[in-house]
């Protein structure tokens, strides 16, 4: 595991560069690289390492990092091949030192997109700034509804008979930004807690990869209005 005055890289970080010259083949058009933050289990990075190694879309993970230490998905990460990282960030002392040990593991493996897929924290500006509209989050809600850490137990308890999954472009303000898809979940009278995060967790694996394939495939646009304006695929 990391140590907590340097990240730990686990992982290859590229192939050799291919043959040119006479009979060399054309060299393959670079793939959209992601980074993946996460703070837990890691099931929807799993979803998505499964979505790009399915060719669903033209992506690869080029980084997981992580918050925390004893999360699983660093395992997940290390499994598929994947550079992963921990950063401390009672190391950094300062919110806007661990932020920028953050950007400078995504820049530094040229990633494109940035997806926290489970990140149970406010990312710093820094990112937000340095990826605009390029910062895609997960919450198990339908926002502007419920937004917060506890979206699943909140809109449970308020007896709402719908709740569900947004995936949205994420910015400075904690869940808001634009909305690339949503899904509603029905929230049914013999449903517990446990049931409803079962099945809430069941449309994140699925709606975040279709998301990102519309991201990718440049079918997804923010429009000057702030809305997300999405193609059909051709």
């Amino acid at each position: 595991m990391a140590r907590k005055s340097r990240p730990e890289v686990r992982g290859s970080e590229a192939l050799e560069p291919g043959a040119h010259g006479a009979g060399a083949l054309e060299p393959e058009a670079r793939k959209t690289r992601l980074g993946v933050l996460i703070s837990g289990s890691g099931t929807n990075l799993q979803a998505v390492i499964d979505a790009c190694a399915a060719g669903e879309f033209d992506a690869e993970v080029a980084v997981v990092i992580s918050d925390k230490e004893a999360a699983y998905g660093i395992e997940r990460a290390r499994k598929a091949g994947i550079d992963a990282v921990y950063l401390d960030r009672s190391f950094y002392g300062q919110p806007a030192l661990f932020t920028a040990a953050i950007l400078q593991n995504l820049e530094s493996r040229g990633v494109d997109l940035v997806v926290m897929a489970g990140y149970m924290r406010l990312l710093g500006r820094a990112v937000l700034r340095a990826y605009p509209d390029k910062v895609v989050n997960l919450h198990p809600a339908l926002l502007p509804s419920f937004p917060g850490a506890n979206a699943i137990h909140d809109a449970f308890d308020f007896g709402v008979k719908v709740t569900g999954v947004t995936v949205h472009f994420a910015n400075e303000v904690f869940d808001s930004g634009p909305i690339v898809a949503q899904e509603p979940v029905r929230i049914e009278e013999d449903d517990t807690v446990e049931t409803l995060e079962a099945k809430i967790h069941d449309v994140e694996h699925r709606l975040l990869p279709e998301a990102l394939a519309a991201i990718v495939d440049g079918r997804a646009q923010v429009g000057e209005d702030r809305v997300v304006h999405i193609s059909p695929k051709a």
